[in-house]
């Protein structure tokens, strides 16, 4: 995977440069972010004096530019160009989370970025989205590009729950192993599980709701990942829990799921299911459902007036980080929902920032334990490309630009 990522932004690297002069190149950028108006960048390169840009109250944050090709994949490449600049170490900054978050507050400065010469390879990033969409065999290369990077790679950053999603904090002092515990009885007591369910949960990651549904709750659970690396560990730690006879946990699609349950989970699964599958999603977790059955969804969402542009566009993270990847609207999926399925939402709650907080946390762990990433073989541009990754989704969330949320919803009768 390193290796593609390096080939894939240097053959734009060693295009940009030779195609039109650096110093064209940092004026058209320059132009483009001279109308921040929230916030303030202080731009420093070698040999040149640094060039101060936004708000004249602000307390600029310091960008560093190591490279002229900085000004190629910020140009050519809009915002993925500067996730692929930053991978390659061509600029950095003491506040990745805070760059972010001042572009995401400029957005007409962020939209600029994906304009122009950048519109130029927006093709080729929908065909490589179109080449990673989420039919059932193309699925399980897509999640194994991320979660089979290897489980000890996943633990390093981690709580001891090997939870892999949003928590939910409800003090200030909760530490994040109690902030995951907080998310899963959340969800279980939502659905006021007990001894008598059934529960199916589409997207097992390292088995900790179905440890926590089976071993707090009494509750009986079928779990299911398309992830290897996943289904290994979910099974190890379920047979260690001595609760073999309380789950079950397959390695399937959930499209060939069969039976018919009281309950039914999915925890940021659906943002692997791609936008033409909704229907056959919701479907799916309706016919799992016995009647009056209720489904826990916890999605990362788009915002409802963005999800159309989403759509049409790329970012980072469809190309570097979830290959098949989509973040659907709450709209969208309730007007999928309505139009293909019985199922009706009877609660929705949004709980972005502690989100943010998750991915602090997250970020602030993958770096401490930067000599052991090291250590399983990932180099530096594997390293940086998740710094960034962290980093993004955070200031997405601090700023709301993207959403966590649960969705419940009950069969009819």
């Amino acid at each position: 995977m390193t290796d593609s990522i390096t080939s894939y932004a240097e053959r734009l690297s060693s295009l940009a440069p030779k195609a039109l002069l650096p110093d064209v190149l940092r004026r058209i950028l320059l132009k483009r972010l001279a109308g921040l108006s929230e916030g303030a960048i202080l731009l420093c390169e070698p040999n040149r004096e640094p060039v101060r840009l936004g708000a004249a109250d602000a307390s600029p944050i310091r960008v560093d530019i190591h490279d002229p090709a900085f000004y190629g994949y910020a140009c050519l490449g809009g915002s993925v160009g500067l996730g692929e600049a930053y991978m390659l170490d061509l600029w950095s900054t003491p506040d990745l989370v805070g760059v972010t978050r001042l572009l995401i507050r400029n957005s007409a400065q962020l939209e600029a970025l994906d304009e122009g010469l950048a519109r130029l390879r927006l093709p080729l990033l929908k065909l490589f989205e179109w080449q990673h969409r989420n039919d059932p065999r193309r699925s399980r290369r897509n999640i194994a590009a991320h979660y089979d990077l290897g489980n000890d790679f996943f633990r390093l950053f981690l709580d001891r729950s090997m939870t892999y999603s949003s928590a939910i904090y409800t003090a200030p002092d909760d530490t994040l192993e109690r902030a995951q515990f907080n998310k899963l009885d959340t969800i279980c007591r939502k659905l006021d599980l007990g001894p008598g369910d059934h529960v199916v949960e589409i997207g097992s990651g390292w088995g900790s709701f179905a440890l926590h549904a089976a071993g707090r709750y009494g509750a009986r659970v079928t779990t299911t990942t398309i992830s290897r690396e996943q289904h290994r560990l979910a099974s190890e730690r379920v047979a260690e829990a001595g609760l073999s006879d309380r789950v079950e946990v397959l390695l399937a699609d959930y499209r060939e799921l069969q039976g018919c349950y009281d309950k039914l989970v999915s925890i940021e699964m659906i943002e692997a299911v791609g936008h033409a599958f909704y229907p056959v999603y919701l479907q799916t977790c309706a016919r799992l459902l016995k009647p009056r059955g209720r489904a826990l969804i916890q999605a990362i969402t788009c915002a409802d007036q963005r999800y159309e542009a989403y759509r049409a566009s790329s970012d980072f993270i469809r190309r570097y980080i979830f290959p098949g990847g989509n973040l659907p609207s709450v709209t969208h999926l309730l007007d999928v929902a309505t139009a293909h399925t019985d199922l009706r939402l009877v609660h929705l709650e949004d709980f972005s920032q502690d989100y943010a907080r998750t991915l602090a946390e997250w970020r602030s762990r993958f770096w401490q334990r930067n000599a052991e990433v090291r250590a399983l073989g990932y180099g530096e541009r594997f390293i940086r490309m998740w710094d960034f990754y962290l980093a993004i989704c955070e200031a997405g969330f601090a700023e709301h630009y993207n959403s966590v949320v649960h969705l419940m919803f009950a069969r009819q009768a």
